[in-house]
């Protein structure tokens, strides 16, 4: 439980760092964000299929592809559910943001759930890999979610300040979505400890929220000025997770 517990908090706390950094470079070009954004996103492909679906697979027997296929599409619809119920901002290019479905809360609140809605599944991804009883494998999920979260935490920071946002409540933002994370990944925990019948759906459905989040934000985020050099930073990011798997794992 020490070791989840750690982990948690590194995981989240990765986010803060991020933002924190982010303050240090606030005139990030955007090309250069899509291209951070974009290697995030490998590393996230590559833990959510080598972590999370891969595993379901190895622990679900003979129903495992039942389970795996399953759990990956109510990750994604669970997400999808949450994206259009929750109000929140939805970036479109640069700085520009399309407030998704209730403009009347305040900018700071729909800021928060927006990037809390794109943490929480890579928490939750980060607890359930412990459920596995392979401590090394889930530790490497963990540490490549914690990887990308700096690069995200990163080019979170500029958008906030230039929507008008102060420092002071910008850096709050960062700090809660970290929290979020945290809690994301106990929930995950927990859920699989109290029963390992999950075990395979849960791992699936982890992979299927993480995969929606790459599908439905971060790779569109990152196409806007071209494809060439973000497409070669995904591929970066997922040998990265890759070499990590096949040497830690």
């Amino acid at each position: 439980m020490d070791v989840v517990l750690l982990t948690a908090l590194g995981v989240g706390g990765a986010t803060v760092f991020g933002s924190l950094l982010g303050f240090a470079f606030k005139k990030i070009s955007h090309k250069f964000s899509d291209i951070v954004l974009s290697f995030a996103a490998g590393v996230m492909l590559a833990a959510a299929v080598l972590g999370l679906i891969l595993p379901s697979l190895e622990h679900g027997g003979k129903y495992g592809l039942v389970f795996a296929i399953s759990g990956i599409f109510a990750g994604a619809l669970c997400l999808n559910l949450i994206d259009k119920l929750v109000p929140h901002l939805h970036r479109l290019m640069g700085n520009e943001y399309e407030t998704h479905p209730n403009a009347n809360l305040s900018r700071v609140l729909l800021f928060v759930t927006a990037i809390a809605i794109h943490n929480l599944p890579e928490g939750i991804a980060a607890g359930v890999g412990f459920g596995s009883g392979n401590n090394s494998q889930a530790l490497v999920i963990a540490g490549g979610i914690a990887l990308q979260n700096i690069p995200e935490g990163m080019v979170i920071i500029g958008p906030m300040l230039a929507a008008g946002i102060s420092p002071r409540k910008t850096f709050i933002c960062a700090a809660i979505t970290g929290i979020v994370e945290v809690a994301g990944t106990l929930m995950g925990y927990f859920a699989v400890t109290i029963s390992q019948a999950i075990l395979p759906f849960a791992l699936a459905f982890a992979g299927g929220t993480m995969l929606y989040v790459i599908s439905d934000e971060m790779i569109p985020e990152t196409h806007h000025e071209g494809a060439r050099g973000v497409t070669y930073a995904l591929l970066v990011g997922f040998c990265v997770m890759l070499a990590t798997d096949v040497l830690l794992g």
